[in-house]
């Protein structure tokens, strides 16, 4: 089963597949989502995949403008931050590349929205792969992804507001 049919599955087991889109152009980085989408970069629903202290992942749900900051990161979870390699994404997150979302994860994987969402009431995560989208509001992207809470490890996105 690829990512995106086990996705797909889950959403709509849960009542959200058909706010799925796909799409023929590829989703795979913020820029291309948010064409793909029609929406401003900032409302993509980025999914970046941390190693957390032993074999599992950290997954920070961001909004597409948002950027880690390392020492935000650290305060937050007491070690380094540092990206999953691609040779690890798909063992740890489920997902490949480019498709990684906060959905159905493997066991242990643990998922956190970051506050910079907040600012919007719908945003688009992918769906498993790199051609994908799903529309959701923000209190709707936490259920599905069993967040374990919001928290507050970006700059870039409030540096530009405060301009």
């Amino acid at each position: 089963m690829t990512g995106f049919e086990r996705a797909k599955n889950y959403l709509d087991e849960q009542g959200y597949g058909d706010r799925v889109a796909v799409f023929t152009e590829s989703t795979a980085t913020v820029a291309l989502a948010a064409e793909q989408v029609g929406c401003q970069e900032a409302h993509i629903a980025k999914s970046l995949s941390f190693y957390d202290e032993g074999d599992r992942a950290v997954i920070i749900v961001t909004a597409g403008d948002g950027k880690i900051d390392n020492r935000r990161f650290k305060d937050q979870f007491g070690f380094k931050a540092k990206m999953l390699r691609g040779e690890d994404v798909q063992r740890l997150t489920g997902y490949e590349p480019g498709g990684v979302c906060p959905f159905d994860l493997p066991d242990g994987a643990r998922v956190f929205l970051d506050a910079s969402l907040d600012r919007f009431e719908t945003v688009y995560p992918a769906c498993g792969d790199a051609a994908s989208a799903v529309r959701l509001t923000i209190p709707e992207l936490a259920a599905l992804s069993k967040a374990q809470g919001t928290i507050d490890v970006c700059k870039a996105w409030r540096e530009e507001a405060d301009q």
